[in-house]
């Protein structure tokens, strides 16, 4: 079983180096889908330039020297020089049974894999998760999954807010209610953001709370025990809160994948002092800085990274250099993977130039900045609650589960509420990854709940629903003593319908690996789309069941299994459920 765009692409390198030398074996055939035919290749116009010759005589040498026995059926030449290839029917049945019998799908493993240091998601312990944390969470998950797909070793790190000035406010506020009552205190922490907030309100307003969550810091600092006891306590509440919702969402972080900044603490000195000695960074006015190059402020005046602070205290950039140290010199990272929004760019570029100066970032070692863009409202602005304020995640999900029944009960009226309680968190949860993950994700986009959550188009329940269209198909062959496929049934494909179908079940593992590429989980969805949109065009013009004879019937079954299997599959690496009843 062979991926078409490979075998064609192959194929094309092939009749170049005939055609013009092995000069030429390196030229990219740029083979892609095409509305005129199956696959088409540019390769002749950036060919045509380099040997000064007309694209379209160009493409002409290549196609008189290209051998396609056997795989296609039609190769022509279009406009100024475009080779557009047919592939013969019976290179795709054949292709298509190959696909059936084989466990990966088409999914290749990667030639060479890589050590994937993964960090992602990145709350802050004691407070609420909101939507901004929505896009790192299922983005990361999806691209852990896709990795680990292609053979990849993936180390997830959840680089959480877990040390800092804000520490000494939040404990002494848990001492304040601990006092009262401790049984009260867990559960005032346990509303995250009543706690934060209460606690940021009482630092700004009494003087003497403040002085003491000052003196807590010191304390925290020092390693103190029973202040280390109450930040335990916080932690251990927050990793509760944080699971939950990791688990309504269905991503797969845990608590040994925990990272947080003060993992990092007791590095930040030796950090500072390699980097001063080596020359990397210097003292500038009192604090010690790494004056990256090529990096400026708006005056144009260098821009520092501050590693450590003229107070002697480390910010955020020291830890973060740390991090990267950590993660490239101690788990032995080859491909260093931040799933970190848009805004923080800069920040990252600088950090990983650091890593490259220390020589932490050498060939095959190199880091990368996967950024996104925002979630905004009906209005194009950030989204809010019409309060204005932040909406939590927790929050978020619920109305998704909430939406997701009222429009299954909707639909289907006879299900039992039962069975609708079940089924609403796949449909609204899933609505919710697809909705996101189907965007490119360094574009903003609007949250818009009917859309999401329609039957139709571009979303989560339109992939759910074909693939339980499928389930509902084998349950009316066994309710009805028709046998599905058997091991032995071949592919015929007579209809177009059934043709477009093939076509794009062999195109899986090219999406998969598209997306580990390009990082782009948006690759993946949009390929299962156009996999669902191909079976639904197959369901309305191709019957099953009531197929004119056996040998059709089953070769139908086995495109509907076939199917099944890769919808699954590639929800399931996108994080979404593929349920069987709809």
């Amino acid at each position: 079983m062979a991926d078409p765009r490979n075998v064609l692409a192959e194929r094309l390198s092939a009749a170049v180096v005939s055609a013009f030398g092995t000069d030429h074996a390196g030229v990219d055939p740029m083979v892609r889908r095409s509305d005129r035919a199956d696959y088409q290749a540019d390769l002749a116009m950036s060919l045509g330039k380099t040997l000064r010759r007309a694209p379209r005589d160009v493409a002409a040498a290549v196609v008189a020297k290209l051998d396609l026995q056997g795989i296609a059926e039609r190769v022509e030449i279009a406009g100024p020089g475009f080779i557009n290839v047919t592939l013969a029917r019976d290179f795709l049945e054949r292709e298509a049974l190959a696909l059936g019998g084989d466990a990966r799908l088409g999914v290749p493993v990667a030639a060479k894999r890589d050590k994937v240091i993964l960090d992602y998601s990145a709350p802050n312990v004691a407070k609420e998760m909101h939507v901004g944390h929505l896009r790192s969470t299922i983005i990361g998950d999806a691209l852990g999954r896709i990795l680990e797909a292609l053979g990849h070793e993936v180390v997830r790190q959840n680089h959480v807010g877990d040390w800092g000035t804000p520490f000494g406010m939040l404990i002494e506020q848990l001492v304040d209610l601990g006092q009262a009552d401790r049984r009260g205190a867990d559960a005032d922490v346990g509303e995250l953001s009543t706690f934060y907030r209460n606690a940021r309100v009482k630092f700004d307003q009494d003087p003497k709370f403040a002085e003491r969550a000052r003196r807590r810091v010191v304390l925290l600092q020092a390693g103190d025990s029973q202040t280390l006891e109450l930040w335990s306590a916080l932690i251990e509440i927050s990793k509760k809160y944080f699971n939950d919702l990791y688990s309504r969402l269905g991503v797969l972080l845990r608590d040994e994948d925990l990272r947080g900044e003060s993992f990092y603490n007791a590095m930040l000195a030796e950090v500072a002092a390699d980097l001063e000695r080596r020359g990397i960074a210097t003292i500038n006015d009192g604090a010690l800085c790494v004056f990256v190059p090529g990096f400026t402020n708006r005056e144009g005046e260098p821009l520092p990274l501050i590693v450590r602070k003229h107070d002697g205290g480390y910010g955020y950039a020291a830890t973060d250099i740390a991090a990267l140290r950590y993660r490239a010199q101690t788990l032995h990272g080859t491909r260093l993977l931040y799933v970190v929004g848009s805004p923080q760019a800069q920040h990252l570029q600088m950090v990983f130039k650091v890593g490259e100066l220390a020589g932490w970032l050498v060939p095959p070692v190199r880091a990368e900045h996967v950024a996104f863009g925002s979630i905004l409202g009906a209005d194009k602005k950030m989204l809010k609650t019409r309060a204005g304020d932040t909406v939590s995640l927790a929050a978020l999900l619920s109305e998704a589960v909430e939406r997701a029944d009222a429009e299954t009960a909707k639909r289907d009226p006879g299900l039992e509420p039962a069975a609708r309680r079940l089924l609403a968190p796949k449909i609204g949860i899933g609505a919710v990854k697809y909705a996101d993950l189907a965007n490119d994700r360094i574009k903003d986009y609007v949250f818009d709940w009917d859309r999401m959550l329609a039957a139709e188009g571009r979303t989560g329940p339109y992939l759910q629903y074909a693939h339980a269209r499928i389930h509902s198909i084998f349950r009316k062959a066994t309710e009805t003593g028709i046998a599905a496929a058997t091991a032995q049934a071949t592919v015929a494909l007579a209809e177009p319908a059934e043709r477009a179908l093939a076509l794009e079940l062999l195109c899986f593992g090219a999406a998969v690996l598209e997306s580990a590429d390009t990082l782009k989980p948006h690759r993946l969805a949009g390929y299962l789309y156009d996999l669902a949109a191909a079976f639904t065009a197959f369901f309305e013009s191709c019957p099953v069941l009531r197929a004119p004879d056996d040998a059709t019937r089953e070769s139908r079954l086995k495109l509907c299994a076939l199917t099944a299997s890769v919808l699954a599959r590639g929800l399931g690496l996108l994080g979404i459920e593929a349920p069987e009843r709809m």
